[in-house]
């Protein structure tokens, strides 16, 4: 925003029009903070100036922050609700009330303009000829779902260009297993495999009992006749298929589309509770997190769900349940009608099923709003609890990130080191880091924890200098070292060399190579084995040891088999990487035989030969 200019509240208010529109309020950043419509800008900008708001304290609180507003002015209401969800969607400005979760929901997509259709995944509802199924709450169970259709009705999943290409190349691996009937070669006619998708569309519409029939039929058939393997595959069938029609519990005789919505809310969440029901069943739901929910009525608060979440999806049903009247119901209801193309309805049941399923989707939000609170509170007790309990056991205050070093070696093999960090409690993976010991050749792990705290420390540093970079920048609150006060005067004297002042504290261990206490500032600090501040402790000591063996596995392994395949005559680098990427170890790589190490590994023969002589010489030795 240009310092010069200067936005004159008052004059400015003078000039709102007494028409629809949308408001847009800035703090002095110039970010916007605030979106909201209006019927009539000139009333409802004004309101917000008034001395006495009484609008609640979030919104006094931002009211506080205006530095200026603009408006624009729209043809109708209707046009002032469109413009507003967009502009929410685009800004996400801080004090409108949102919608934690920007999820897209699967739905089953059927090809239905190819002579031989198949059924997909799809994450969007296009305006094309394919028939959709949805939308559905869980991606899993409709990867599943269609699976499962494809093996009962022997669909194909190919990308193949059919009739085309029927008969130009070998069928696939589903074919072979039983799972496709082939019509890549010409197996079933174009009449023969509509007829089993039809009878797969009738399946995702609800109707399960002819399938399930024709199973309970089959699977007694095989058994008769003692085909027994035939007979179980028919009954997991039959019970993977019981399995999706049990999930449809809620069932309505009037077989239309609807979805319920209720809200439940403490003093600091808000969590709405959607049953999603298609033809009359209920085909799954789902929760979601509104924020900025404080002082709001509970009405706002489903009237901004309601505007942002159906203006993100593409499916809007006919009918949407609700606990209670909207203040701008009939606007809303105009509004998803003609993005929907059909009239759609807000309804407030007064009585019987329709009022037992809201009173239902508000339990569910109830319980889930209790148990993410019980959650919440258990992992802060995981994490921040067990910081502030460490935090307590070395008199320390402000204690953030942590970090834990371990050193890996075998007889001195290729020695390594790990840095592990935990913030607030928490790993934090992305700033994990490893070191190849570069000046160690024996099993020294002083002098390897020396390096690596040298090398760490040492970056970080001069990335400081450099006013660049943030791999080392960030420097630990504490240090925690993997023993006791041998490996906390290594590090304390690397810290002095550097003129750091960070504390270190070390890990004790008893006899059978368990933590038992700390040793911080010259002594040993009990500390409670069953305090969470304790597992934390043990949990960044495993997570470090973890870290620094995975490292020293991988340069092992490694090594290991490039000095042997460099021992072989004829194998220079690029051959002994083409071996190392067909083959997925050394032991695979001594059984293949010639003909495999020619073609996996793209050899001539003489270098297959000479590998063969090679680790057959290795075996008679």
């Amino acid at each position: 925003m240009d310092e010069t200019f200067h936005f004159d509240v008052s004059e400015e208010l003078k000039k709102l029009p007494d028409k629809p529109g949308v408001y847009l309020m800035h703090d002095k950043n110039d970010t916007i903070i605030y979106v909201g419509k209006a019927v009539n800008l000139n009333n409802r900008v004004r309101s917000y100036f008034r001395e006495k708001i009484g609008r609640g304290p979030k919104i006094d609180r931002m009211v506080g922050l205006i530095a200026r507003f603009e408006y624009i002015i729209t043809d109708t209401e209707l046009e002032a609700l469109v413009l507003e969800n967009n502009l929410i969607k685009e800004y996400r400005p801080k004090y409108n009330t949102m919608l934690r979760d920007d999820k897209t929901y699967p739905y089953i997509k059927v090809t239905a303009w190819e002579e031989f259709p198949r059924i997909v995944f799809s994450r969007e509802m296009k305006k094309d000829k394919a028939r959709y199924f949805g939308p559905y709450t869980s991606a899993t169970a409709v990867k599943d779902t269609i699976d499962l259709i494809n093996k009962l009705y022997g669909l194909r999943t190919c990308n193949r260009s059919l009739p085309r290409d029927i008969g130009k190349a070998r069928p696939c691996l589903n074919y072979h297993i039983g799972q496709c009937s082939g019509p890549c070669q010409g197996n079933v006619t174009k009449e023969q495999y509509q007829e089993q998708m039809q009878k797969a569309m009738e399946f995702l519409n609800g109707n399960y009992a002819p399938i399930q029939r024709e199973l309970r039929e089959q699977m007694e058939q095989a058994s008769e006749r003692m085909e027994f393997e035939e007979a179980i595959r028919y009954r997991d069938l039959l019970e993977s298929v019981t399995a999706v029609s049990q999930k449809q519990k809620i069932e309505d005789s009037a077989q239309e589309d609807k979805d319920i919505v209720a809200l439940a809310r403490d003093e600091r969440d808000a969590v709405v509770q959607v049953f999603f029901v298609r033809a009359g069943r209920m085909v799954g739901r789902e929760h979601y997190y509104m924020k900025n929910t404080e002082s709001e009525t509970t009405g706002t608060i489903i009237t901004s769900f309601i505007k942002q979440f159906y203006a993100g999806t593409p499916f809007i049903p006919k009918e949407i349940m609700l606990p209670e009247e909207l203040e701008e119901q009939e606007i809303i209801e105009k509004y998803l009608s003609e993005k929907k193309g059909n009239r759609v309805y807000l309804r407030i049941p007064k009585k019987g099923q329709k009022e037992k399923l809201v009173e239902l989707a508000f339990k569910n939000a109830q319980l889930i709003l209790s148990q993410d609170k019980e959650k919440i509170k258990r992992e802060e007790g995981r994490t921040i609890g067990a910081v502030r309990e460490i935090e307590a056991l070395l008199s320390m205050e402000g204690l953030t990130r942590m970090e834990a070093f371990d050193i890996s070696n075998i007889s001195g093999f290729e020695n390594v080191g790990s840095m592990v960090v935990y913030e607030k409690g928490r790993p934090k993976k992305s700033d994990y880091r490893k070191f190849k010991i570069k000046t160690v050749a024996g099993p020294d792990d002083y002098a390897c924890m020396r390096e690596v705290l040298t090398r760490r420390f040492t970056h970080g540093l001069e990335e400081r200098a450099e006013g660049g970079g943030d791999r080392f920048t960030r420097f630990p609150d504490l240090l925690l070292m993997d023993g006791g006060k041998g490996q906390v005067n290594i590090a304390l004297e690397v810290l002095s060399e550097l003129h750091l002042n960070i504390p270190v504290c070390g890990m004790v261990k008893d006899d059978n190579h368990r933590t038992r206490g700390l040793y911080y500032n010259n002594q040993e600090i009990t500390i409670d084995r069953g305090s969470e501040g304790f597992k934390l402790i043990t949990r960044i000591q495993d997570e470090a040891h973890r870290f620094a063996i995975e490292y020293h596995r991988s340069l092992r392994t490694k090594d290991q088999v490039h000095s042997v395949l460099d021992d072989i005559p004829g194998i220079g680098p690029s051959r002994r990487r083409a071996l190392m990427k067909a083959f997925a170890s050394l032991e695979e790589i001594k059984e293949a035989d010639e003909a495999t190490l020619m073609e996996r590994a793209d050899l001539p023969q003489n270098a297959a030969v000479a590998i063969k002589a090679y680790f057959h010489q290795m075996n008679s030795n």
